[in-house]
């Protein structure tokens, strides 16, 4: 295999990964209304879930090929992404996003607790079994609360859609999508990164990372032009925190996940800033266009320190 081969199947595999997601999200949620769950419990849960499988099944397959880098550093670089370049670009096309007050009551305090569960688990260099355990019974807390915050909203007006061929087709689609994209998407990092003798960790906090997160920027750009801030933002929260307690969490109970070194040293104290200025640009109830830019710029320079650039 030559760098050119490995970098056309490293793009044609993370396409695949996101598009399956897609056709996979698509048939679960209508799946989810059918049988009475609440558009809130579905955002919640399944969106979530739906929007963060590229990072979790590509997870899997690294665990299972010998490179358990890769987890830390996808799930990492995936919420700073969210926050910084997805956040930062729906900001500056919406130009001017309102917080809505179940955000802050609910998903603000969760995605801050979330966040700082997970630095201190991950700063000593890696994540245990037992350290593993912690961040999946944080992620079950979070559901009780979402549970419980749902009773307090009206769904009486919830229509249920029927289902047909069409949503089976979509659903078999996405798994079988998922599992070949995350094989092939794996083996090419693992090549990407002996060719240039870098770890696959920073591989996967950067290229990959990037790519698993175009299905949050698609929502939240669109959601932006539509003026549906609640939509842009949740869908970056309910994200950021599946990404940091289950994508870490279900690998970590089958090996343990280490962070290579320019994880540790830059992607993981960025993700808490990033985080930080995301919750307290939240409780001031808008986020403004210079806030957007703001956040890409520290994308950019994030970027850049960690191939070195300055």
């Amino acid at each position: 295999m030559t760098i050119l081969i490995a970098a056309i199947i490293f793009i044609i595999s993370l396409g695949l990964l996101v598009k399956s997601s897609d056709w996979l999200l698509y048939s679960a949620e209508r799946i989810g209304l059918r049988f009475g769950m609440s558009p809130f419990l579905v955002g919640v849960t399944i969106v979530a879930f739906g929007t963060s499988l590229p990072e979790l099944i590509s997870s899997f397959v690294a665990v299972y090929q010998g490179l358990p880098d890769v987890v830390a550093g996808n799930a990492i670089g995936s919420n700073v992404a969210n926050i910084l370049l997805v956040t930062g670009i729906a900001v500056v096309i919406g130009k001017k996003m309102e917080v809505s007050k179940n955000l802050i009551d609910l998903d603000l305090p969760l995605l801050a607790t979330s966040t700082a569960i997970f630095y201190m688990v991950a700063r000593d260099g890696s994540i245990v079994f037992g350290e593993a355990i912690v961040l999946l019974i944080s992620y079950a807390i979070y559901l009780i609360f979402s549970i419980k915050y749902e009773k307090n909203i009206d769904n009486s007006a919830v229509d249920r859609p029927s289902l047909n061929r069409k949503d089976g087709l979509f659903l078999t689609a996405g798994i079988i999508g998922l599992a070949l994209g995350a094989n092939y998407l794996i083996s090419s990092i693992s090549f990407i990164a002996d060719y240039f003798n870098v770890a696959a960790g920073l591989v996967a906090v950067t290229a990959v990372a990037l790519g698993t997160s175009l299905p949050e920027l698609l929502v939240s750009v669109k959601a932006a032009r539509a003026g549906k801030a609640e939509v842009a933002l949740g869908n970056i929260f309910g994200s950021n925190i599946f990404n940091v307690l289950v994508v870490i969490g279900i690998p970590g109970l089958f090996a343990t996940l280490p962070l290579d070194p320019k994880t540790l040293s830059i992607g993981l104290p960025v993700m808490l800033l990033a985080t930080g200025l995301f919750v307290i640009s939240g409780i001031s109830r808008r986020l403004h266009p210079q806030e957007g830019w703001l956040f890409l710029t520290m994308y950019v320079v994030f970027i850049a320190q960690l191939f070195d650039l300055f």
